[in-house]
């Protein structure tokens, strides 16, 4: 009986761990013009832009972040553009964090969760409205 009681906290542990790591990593964005790196920093969970499919301008300028509505941050590089912030983990989703568009420099609540171990679900929320893409594991 002990042995088995020893077994089944060992499960139970590897498996929180699983959970608590299983969106780190790289994620190609919906609209396949991005791949957004996943990592823990001082517990917390955080995605920046690592990729991205047209990453200069029509000169051959560095995108910037133009749409942000802080001037003294429209000129930094989306690229390394940290995007998600903040998020947790609540037993089988991550939340508590924001989702930043460059596209239109707004930000908004985030939740994150898996339906499967190769596609996240990532819901931004304005109010009660919500959008949800579905962003695949790059390898």
């Amino acid at each position: 009986m002990r042995k088995l009681l020893i077994l089944a906290t060992i499960l139970f542990f590897n498996s929180l761990t699983f959970a608590q790591n299983s969106i780190k990593g790289k994620w190609l964005t919906e609209d396949k013009e991005g791949i957004v790196e996943i990592y823990i920093e001082n517990g917390k969970y955080f995605g920046k832009l690592i990729w991205l499919k047209k990453p200069n301008d029509d000169k051959g300028n560095p995108l910037t972040d133009s749409q942000n509505p802080n001037p003294k941050l429209n000129l930094r590089p989306l690229l390394n553009l940290v995007i998600i912030s903040d998020m947790h983990l609540e037993i089988n989703e991550w939340g508590g964090g924001t989702i930043y568009d460059p596209e239109t420099g707004k930000s908004y609540r985030c939740k994150l969760w898996l339906s499967d171990n190769n596609t996240l679900n990532v819901r931004g929320y304005i109010g009660i409205l919500y959008e949800t893409e579905k962003w695949v594991r790059v390898k």
